[in-house]
């Protein structure tokens, strides 16, 4: 299947023809795109060089607790179907994968959980180290590289995996005719605590409404929903 052979009508001002051209819109819809862009590059540069001390010391404390990568890049799918390694320091212990194939396989709930919302909220997988990561969200901040890169956008919808493409239904396309965000609707609205069907209307409202102006509002909704820690697993 290509992605020329679907339009992206759910968001058509920003999405790529049925025939595969460039992204068309008005000139002030294309205008918005490049200041998104240059927005991105700006802060996500100057959070890098301002924060580089506090990635340093995750660097090494995350190194430092079992030996492990510092890193851990998972593919997700990005703007136009292209996948990516979305970066996050490591949190989980070097088996996980192990672990998880093993525990969906002898834990009916897990797996039923896992399922539903793709997480765990009692997750064995998780160090000591990456549950206090996960919770102050610091894991996340790597993905300011992905944003350096073109891979991700300060605001977008959540970057999702092949798995979880076809819950997105004929959503799907305009999914893809963005970069997916550092934080987002999701991250505002309670995060892991809300269902995944919630999840994806989330993502659809934020791509039919696009604006600079509502990336400005969930920029600044981000600072206090982080310190809530609501969701945060």
């Amino acid at each position: 299947m290509t992605w020329e052979a679907h339009s992206f009508e759910a968001w058509s001002r920003v999405g790529r023809s049925a025939k595969g051209g460039d992204l068309h819109s008005s000139r002030p819809r294309a205008a918005g795109r490049s200041s998104k862009r240059a927005l991105d590059l700006l802060i996500a540069v100057t959070a890098l060089i301002l924060l580089s001390p506090l990635l340093l010391i995750v660097a090494m404390i995350v190194k430092i607790s079992d030996r492990g990568p510092i890193f851990y890049s998972h593919t997700r799918i990005g703007v136009g179907g292209t996948p990516f390694g979305c970066l996050k320091f490591r949190t989980m212990k070097t088996d996980a994968g192990a672990q998880l194939a093993e525990l969906l396989q002898n834990n009916p709930a897990a797996r039923s959980e896992w399922e539903e919302t793709r997480k765990l909220k009692d997750d064995p997988r998780i160090t000591a180290v990456g549950d206090i990561l996960r919770r102050s969200s610091i894991d996340e901040l790597p993905q300011l590289i992905n944003i350096v890169r073109g891979d991700m956008s300060l605001v977008g919808p959540r970057p999702i995996t092949t798995e979880e493409l076809p819950r997105y239904g004929e959503h799907i396309w305009a999914y893809m005719a963005v970069r997916p965000g550092l934080t987002g609707h999701w991250q505002t609205s309670g995060r892991n605590d809300v269902s995944y069907e919630y999840r994806v209307s989330l993502d659809v409202h934020y791509l039919n409404n696009w604006s600079l102006r509502r990336d400005f509002i969930i920029i600044a909704k981000t600072i206090p929903a982080l310190f809530s820690q609501r969701g945060s697993y």
